[in-house]
């Protein structure tokens, strides 16, 4: 069977016998009721957990919708103008309402962006500006020790309301829900205090009992309310397909148990082989970013066996801090001991692959230099062909393999899980 893996803005095609794949997993086939913003209407006419948005607000009030950032998939263009067709309902004002874009760790906005990201409607109606980390309010500590540093816009209004999209998150278990404050609008330091749990074994995509970043998350938003949220979820194409609103955990979770039903994807057994692709540009414009799905690709693997990374990383790494972690160590074991002793964000994603490397090979496709590629711990191979018969001639005929077009969004569930 032929399969077809998204490679920058082409493709990559990888010829393997019927006997020896197992799955080519992909999102389950679900019938959506409602689509786009007709999704996000619904939601909102519809809370889950909590009265309508237009029954909770009072007119007068300081409203910030807090939503994500540039480098994140969510169309907010297509979210906010009906959360504000709400707030009108109530008699709120365009004044009194603004967006804050939840930067995280990343950097700082356009307007030009600001005017993308929300929509001309959105950019023109109600101000837009950006959580500002060196502007916050300390709100108190977790009970693991994570301060509660909020930006001042957001921990001074009278009302908050989180935007994001749910999907599975490599260490928070989901995205969505309580995050648009943590890390969406925190600081550096808090952030860091938080992901340093990733090296726990329970911190992992999909997973939520026992989650202790998503707990310190959903702990911290108790310092500093979201009084709503909406949270879309999206198909491979980052469309609209199901939307929740309301309560920040009720919502939420019920958001959570959607996502399942579209990409949570049994094994019948890990594979020797695995073959996964984030599906192309510009998903996979840098290792960064690549990552994502290197890392849903570990559940499908077996001890020993051969993760193929299909991602043309034309960007090269994408994270200056990222690149630093990797091309200073001299071995993955020691990228896993620093994340525990000194976490960073961006060297967090190279502990990550460090992480992987410890029970498989993993053989990248991309254009990136292949003495670099080497350099970074990872094998390079120059088609996803060319690595695919490398493997097999290595396992022999009677090896399995299971295919990842869309490695960032399905999540493989081994038979012990």
């Amino acid at each position: 069977m032929k399969v077809e893996f998204g490679y920058g803005k082409s493709v990559q095609i990888v010829d393997i016998p019927d006997r020896n794949l197992d799955q080519v997993l992909v999102a389950n086939d679900i019938e959506h009721e409602r689509r786009g913003p007709d999704a996000v209407v619904y939601a909102l006419e519809n809370p889950i957990g909590s009265p309508r948005l237009k029954d909770l607000v009072k007119p007068g009030q300081k409203i910030c919708i807090i939503t994500s950032d540039i480098s994140r998939p969510i169309p907010s263009f297509d979210v906010i103008p009906s959360i504000l067709d709400e707030l009108y309902l109530a008699g709120c004002k365009k004044e009194d309402i603004y967006v804050v874009f939840a930067l995280g760790s990343h950097r700082p906005h356009t307007e030009e962006e600001k005017k993308k990201l929300v929509g001309e409607r959105v950019y023109n109606e109600v101000r837009c500006i950006d959580s500002d980390p060196s502007d916050c309010i300390h709100m108190g500590d977790t009970s693991r020790g994570t301060p509660v540093d909020i930006t001042r816009s957001v921990a001074e209004a009278d009302f908050r309301i989180g935007v994001g999209n749910i999907e599975f998150h490599y260490f928070a278990g989901y995205s969505g829900g309580a995050k648009a404050l943590m890390p969406g609008v925190s600081t550096p330091s808090a952030i860091q205090a938080n992901h340093r749990m990733m090296v726990d074994e329970k911190a992992c995509a999909g997973n939520l009992n026992g989650n202790p970043i998503r707990a310190d998350i959903e702990e911290s938003e108790t310092f500093c309310h979201l009084s709503f949220i909406v949270n879309p979820i999206l198909d491979e194409h980052k469309h609209i397909v199901y939307c929740v609103a309301g309560d920040v955990t009720e919502a939420h979770r019920a958001g959570c148990k959607y996502l399942d039903q579209m990409y949570r994807k049994p094994l019948k057994r890990r594979a020797d082989i695995v073959i996964v692709s984030q599906g192309g540009a510009p998903k996979d414009a840098n290792l960064y970013q690549t990552q994502k799905a290197l890392d849903n690709s570990k559940y499908a693997v077996a001890d020993g066996g051969t993760i193929i990374v299909i991602g043309a990383c034309n960007e090269g790494l994408g994270s200056a801090k990222f690149e630093e972690w990797l091309t200073t160590a001299n071995t993955p074991d020691e990228l896993i001991e620093r994340v525990g002793k000194d976490f960073q964000l961006g060297g967090h994603k190279a502990a990550a692959i460090a992480m992987v490397l410890k029970h498989a090979k993993i053989v990248l496709i991309s254009e990136m230099d292949d003495d670099f590629v080497r350099s970074i711990f990872l094998e390079p191979m120059h088609s996803a062909q060319e690595a695919f018969d490398e493997a097999y001639a290595r396992y022999g005929e009677d090896c399995s393999v299971i295919c990842m077009p869309f490695g960032g969004a399905t999540l493989p569930m081994p038979p012990e899980e």
